[in-house]
């Protein structure tokens, strides 16, 4: 085979780089254009357009059921956090939701959103939320859907208070726990932890003077975690200024990044107090009415996902949940990504979600049956 000239080499290289120029030219239009929508573009992005029903309320909380054809036999229960940000995030837009693409699978999919607490919802205690609302919860799922048992996901602090209700009631019909990204090692919890150590931070003087822990301090507790990611946010757009889709995507998120909820006083303080400063979960010191709390009780399988680049929850902090818990079959990922990226991120329909559901499937019988079939009921 006759050997290339030098030549011709020079000139398909100068082509390439023509080929490029021309390219960038063409997206530098595209900016340009696009910019100028953007800017003057004030329209609020929709967010949470998969179909669902509300079949339970209880204080500002709402249980969520979405539409699907509901193949899998067991229902998923979502937790995620209470306060903070808004559960929209899981269903931010079509092509770009977790929860669209659970109910494409066939899984009946149920959403506890905690919704929006102001100071008169300063009472609210974690202990509520562990003992009375989540056993509540649970049974509507349950009620609403026919099984007999259900699975559940929680998500960021979600995780914390589902793995605290598990190990609170050891016999609840729980067949498969996730822990995604779920704080539960606070010694292990980063610099949200040294923020929020005793000697540095009075959790009592926040909450007898606010009534609550205010969205604006939300806010800036967010920024300050990594203060250039607001920046290097507006130079991906600018390069990705091009791309409708990537706009489009951008919009929303930033919509949700800056939509910040304030969490109820009571529940602030108990979240500092025996979570962040005592590590009283991992410890096995934690107790809701006189009952102490035992992960090593949980004996379901567990599957527990932490992100590489997790400021917020280090991967180890989620990861201590396997060595507590008392469950033979458990799993412990890590996965690329940071807090919200591991979910709702761009990569996440590609690395996290086949993830999450290949690992259900794998334990969760296909075919649905209820109570009521002739054959006796869930098996």
């Amino acid at each position: 085979m006759p050997e290339r000239s030098a030549s011709a080499d020079d000139r398909e290289s100068r082509t390439d780089a023509a080929a490029r120029w021309r390219e960038e030219a063409v997206r530098n239009l595209q900016r340009m254009a696009n910019f100028a929508t953007v800017a003057a573009d004030a329209a609020t992005p929709v967010a949470g357009a998969t179909a669902r029903e509300e079949v339970y309320r209880k204080r500002q909380a709402r249980l969520y059921r979405y539409a699907s054809s509901r193949t899998r036999r067991i229902p998923l229960l979502f937790v995620p956090n209470l306060g903070l940000s808004r559960p929209y995030i899981f269903d931010l837009m079509p092509g770009a939701s977790f929860i669209e693409y659970l109910t494409k699978e066939g899984y009946d999919f149920y959403l506890l959103d905690w919704g929006v607490y102001g100071p008169e919802d300063r009472d609210l205690t974690m202990g509520e939320c562990v003992t009375k609302i989540l056993p509540k919860v649970v049974h509507k799922v349950l009620e609403t859907s026919g099984a007999e048992r259900l699975s559940v996901l929680g998500y960021c602090m979600g995780a914390t208070l589902a793995a605290s209700y598990l190990g609170w009631e050891p016999g609840a019909p729980v067949a498969h726990f996730i822990n995604m990204a779920g704080p539960i090692d606070f010694d292990r919890s980063g610099l949200f932890g040294l923020w929020l150590d005793r000697r540095f931070f009075n959790v009592d003087q926040v909450v007898d003077t606010f009534g609550e822990l205010p969205a604006e301090m939300v806010k800036a507790g967010m920024k300050l975690l990594k203060p250039t990611m607001e920046l290097s946010s507006r130079l991906n757009l600018w390069w990705n200024l091009w791309n409708k889709d990537y706009i489009d995507g951008f919009k929303a998120l930033n919509q949700w990044a800056n939509e910040y909820v304030p969490m109820p006083g009571e529940f602030f303080r108990e979240w500092v107090k025996a979570y962040y400063q005592e590590n009283r979960l991992v410890r096995g010191q934690l107790r809701y009415d006189g009952r102490v709390v035992r992960l090593n009780a949980i004996r379901c399988p567990v599957l527990v996902i932490g992100a590489k680049e997790d400021y917020i929850v280090p991967p180890e902090c989620a990861r201590a949940l396997i060595d507590a818990v008392g469950s033979d079959d458990k799993e412990f990922l890590e996965l690329r990504g940071g807090h919200i990226s591991l979910i709702a991120g761009r990569s996440a329909p590609v690395h996290c979600w086949p993830r999450v559901e290949g690992w259900l499937a794998a334990r969760s019988p296909n075919a649905r049956r209820r109570r009521d079939d002739t054959d006796g009921g869930v098996r």
